[in-house]
């Protein structure tokens, strides 16, 4: 199996350290917290380090997942190439487009795999609902609305919601339409003093043939809510991401497929070592995240000016 590292233990980190450890994968912890890296390196009889420096140095890994603040998310992952590794950074993948641009093209020069944590894609109803559009059981896909809203994690403190949040959504729109936006109108803010960073967003994007996502984001509702609306030509699609529900309406019928549960997490790192271990790059590209980024841009420069922001 592939040795991986996991660079960055607190907020989502702690969960790659136990998949990671459950696909017998996990070879080594790096975290600045010395009481966190002590703590996951007994429970997981793995090696610990506070520098990622040495854990490059001493540990013969195949691959990092990069779990930290996004603001460090490019620093780390070119340390990382620079030492031969297979990359698999959280969203967002950099938090400037030229900072993904030069990541991209680190990673294509040293001929290693980097992908991005988008988990949405590997959500199973999201997987079968990607399925049910190639196969065009429910006709022509025309409107995606998305929902997605809980409080603010006491861990997100160098981005926006847009950049932290929305962005699942809008790559999961760009994944199911197979296209990218052409263009973009937002509205953001803030509900904290003084407003750091935005915490609300609502944004709709356009894309080819009418294709249309409307994306509702925000850190201010009590209640954990996701959830994606899809409208067809035949029919109309619900799919909640906790529960894994789905529930298809095509006139006054109504069918609720049964699936077993699965963790999006283990099915998203499963797929990272794979791509190791046979050589090719993963579902999710680094390109796919650029392109999400790009459009993350345009919906706060669309909210700063109050206009559409057209991508081209």
């Amino acid at each position: 199996m592939a040795r991986v590292g996991v660079v960055g233990t607190g907020g989502w980190g702690k969960n790659h350290v136990r998949v990671l450890n459950e696909l017998q994968c996990l070879a080594a912890v790096c975290d600045m917290d010395r009481e966190r890296v002590e703590t996951f390196s007994k429970k997981f009889h793995v090696p610990g380090y506070t520098s990622l420096e040495s854990m490059l140095e001493k540990e013969k890994l195949d691959g990092v997942t990069i779990c930290t603040p996004a603001s460090t998310h490019f620093k780390v992952a070119m340390e990382a190439l620079a030492r031969g590794m297979h990359i698999f950074v959280e969203k967002p993948m950099t938090t400037t487009v030229a900072d993904g641009e030069a990541l991209i093209e680190a990673a294509k020069k040293a001929d290693r795999a980097l992908t991005v944590g988008f988990i949405e894609r590997f959500n199973p109803p999201i997987t079968a609902l990607k399925q049910m559009i190639s196969e065009g059981k429910m006709g022509d896909p025309i409107l995606l609305e998305f929902h997605r809203e809980n409080r603010r994690g006491a861990s997100i403190s160098d981005v926006g919601i847009v950049k932290d949040a929305s962005v699942h959504d809008i790559d999961t729109a760009c994944w199911l339409f197979d296209d990218v936006p052409k263009v973009v109108y937002a509205r953001v803010g803030s509900m904290r003093v003084p407003p750091e960073h935005e915490d609300f967003a609502t944004v709709l994007l356009g894309f080819s043939g009418q294709k249309t996502a409307f994306l509702v984001t925000n850190w201010i509702t009590p209640n954990r809510v996701r959830t994606l609306s899809a409208v067809f030509s035949g029919g109309v699609v619900d799919v909640d991401f906790v529960t894994q529900q789905t529930s298809i309406h095509e006139g006054a019928a109504t069918t609720v497929p049964t699936r077993p549960y699965q963790e999006p997490l283990m099915l998203e790192l499963k797929e990272f070592v794979t791509a190791i271990q046979e050589k090719r790059q993963p579902l999710v590209t680094g390109r796919d995240a650029l392109n999400t980024l790009r459009v993350a841009e345009g919906v706060l420069a669309s909210s700063s000016s109050g206009a559409p922001i057209y991508l081209g």
